[in-house]
């Protein structure tokens, strides 16, 4: 048997660092080797236990979850799960945190506590296997890079690919991943659809932070949206997003549907409606994530004349959605973190 994933917990409620540890202890590939109430015992026993994953509580006394993170990750990174309330304030912190250098988050349930804490323990205890596996060297000695808005990029032959679709679809690590790619395209980039495994509410105000840093307008996506030079739209959480063609233009369907390959949204079904529809205008772009969501619907992507690359095993956090499109042939190649926006670029202008 592996050896178990060893678990640092961190709340300042002791009922909430007990239901935790429980709940995590209740799978055997995970050991709960020690718990904190507040941020300063947490550094302590990081030292002292040298834990593989920490669970995090969002809102703390003394100091948040998120300004732990910003003194923790340069001198000591670790993979960090979230435990996020669904307040607003809750909701801007876990997104913080997720700049600050989280793997990812849970969301603490607010209706039916007794059925949504467990799922809730049951996502926690996926997500801290998962985090286990997560690369996050790349913090040690970096500072959070401050958020202005930027773009990296300029093409006027961009001018020229006003028919062309950018798919995006990303899972664990990806909210950064993401953010790195489109805050580099100029503002005359052809449209672009997000599918990045968040949870309803989330996906919203990641969009907006988003709008804040891209030349691009970023918004989360709604049924009916046309796709269009400029503009980014981002799947809404717990719904599926389809590109159809309508006459000479292109829009997003958006619905309330089941899960497909584990997810909603899911890559493979809008990486499937990009091949259908708009088949070799458009642009395929795989980043960091657990799983394969996505590696059959890139496929179809590039069998329909589709350019599809896919973020490297260096640069990614977690190299599962990414490593599996490449080996099933959906991405034609592997591309560091830094590189892909010029990439897309030369792939969109045939340059």
């Amino acid at each position: 048997m592996a050896t178990p994933v060893r678990v640092l917990v961190v709340d300042d409620s002791a009922l909430v660092r007990q239901i935790l540890s429980s709940g995590l202890s209740a799978d055997p590939e995970i050991e709960v080797v020690g718990t904190a109430n507040d941020p300063y015992m947490a550094r302590d026993k990081i030292i002292q236990l040298k834990p593989d994953v920490l669970t995090l509580d969002v809102e703390m006394p003394r100091m948040d979850g998120v300004e732990f993170l910003r003194k923790l990750m340069p001198q000591y990174p670790i993979p960090i799960v979230m435990v996020s309330s669904l307040t607003q304030r809750g909701k801007q912190i876990t997104m913080d945190a997720l700049e600050a250098g989280a793997v990812d988050f849970v969301a603490k349930p607010t209706t039916n506590v007794a059925q949504g804490l467990n799922a809730m323990l049951a996502e926690l205890r996926t997500k801290v296997k998962t985090a286990s596996r997560a690369n996050v060297s790349h913090w040690k000695g970096r500072r959070v890079e401050p958020r202005t808005r930027t773009a990296t990029i300029t093409s006027s032959a961009l001018a020229e690919s006003t028919d062309k679709v950018i798919a995006i679809g990303a899972s664990t690590g990806g909210t950064e991943a993401i953010k790195k790619v489109i805050t580099k395209f100029p503002a005359n980039t052809p449209g672009v659809v997000i599918v990045q495994h968040m949870p309803p509410g989330f996906t919203k105000m990641f969009a907006e932070r988003l709008n804040q840093l891209c030349a691009m307008e970023v918004r989360e996506a709604k049924d009916g949206d046309r796709i269009r030079t400029g503009l980014i739209l981002v799947a809404e959480g717990a719904k599926q997003l389809e590109v159809v063609r309508s006459g000479g233009i292109y829009q997003v369907k958006c619905y309330a549907g089941e899960k497909v390959s584990g997810h909603c949204p899911s890559v493979d079904v809008m990486m499937h409606s990009v091949a259908k529809h708009v088949g070799r205008n458009a642009v395929g772009v795989m980043l960091t994530g657990m799983g394969s969501d996505g590696a059959k619907g890139m496929l179809a992507m590039r069998e329909a004349g589709a350019r599809n690359i896919a973020q490297d095993e260096a640069s990614s956090v977690v190299f599962g959605m990414p490593k599996v499109a490449y080996e099933k042939g959906g991405a034609e190649k592997l591309v560091p973190l830094d590189q892909i926006a010029s990439t897309v670029i030369s792939l969109l202008t045939g340059k």
